[in-house]
């Protein structure tokens, strides 16, 4: 079983690696900043080897430092996206499962689905930052209007999902 886990807060934002349930671990740089205040701090895989992660700068006198990264070998190597429309730190991302998605009005142009049945297409929200969504893993964005305040985003199948933030708010979006 593989899992991730996403660090900062210290010289290199990380993510740890397991591909055996936990039993041991690998670390690996991240290309996102990181400091006292920034770091990685969300991370997803649609299988074991695409995955997205998300983080950034808490401090408020640097608010356009929302980054994400995709990585193609498991976590071992990152490259940086495009930036999100967001500011401040992403926490939430999610992928959204299914294929042939048509988010917000937009075609999503190569959401090819995996065996795991999660297409390219991901979600991120950066609490008062706003929120965005990506048809390819970061190289094109497009901001979700009128939303913000969330920490986390999820979804149950190909049209809908939940963020969840600040003061119990839950915010059902569907595409």
């Amino acid at each position: 079983m593989n899992a991730w886990i996403v660090t900062g807060g210290g010289s290199a934002a990380r993510d740890l690696v397991t591909r055996d349930g936990g039993d041991t671990w690998n670390a690996y740089d991240t290309p996102l900043i990181s400091s006292g205040s920034a770091g990685a701090f969300t991370v997803a895989f649609r299988d074991p080897l695409n995955g997205i992660v998300a983080g950034g700068d808490l401090d408020p006198n640097d608010p356009y430092n929302a980054r994400t990264a995709s990585s193609n070998d498991g976590g071992v190597t990152w490259k940086l996206t495009n930036p999100p429309p967001v500011t401040g730190a992403i926490f939430g991302l999610g992928y959204v499962s299914g294929a042939g998605l048509g988010l917000g009005g937009k075609s999503a142009k190569d959401t090819s689905s995996t065996t795991t049945g999660f297409s390219r297409a991901v979600v991120v929200t950066a609490e008062t930052g706003g929120a965005a969504w990506t048809p390819d893993e970061g190289t094109t964005w497009f901001k979700l209007p009128n939303v913000s305040g969330y920490w986390a985003v999820a979804f149950s199948d190909p049209h809908n999902g939940w963020m969840v933030g600040l003061n119990g708010q839950i915010l059902k979006i569907s595409f």
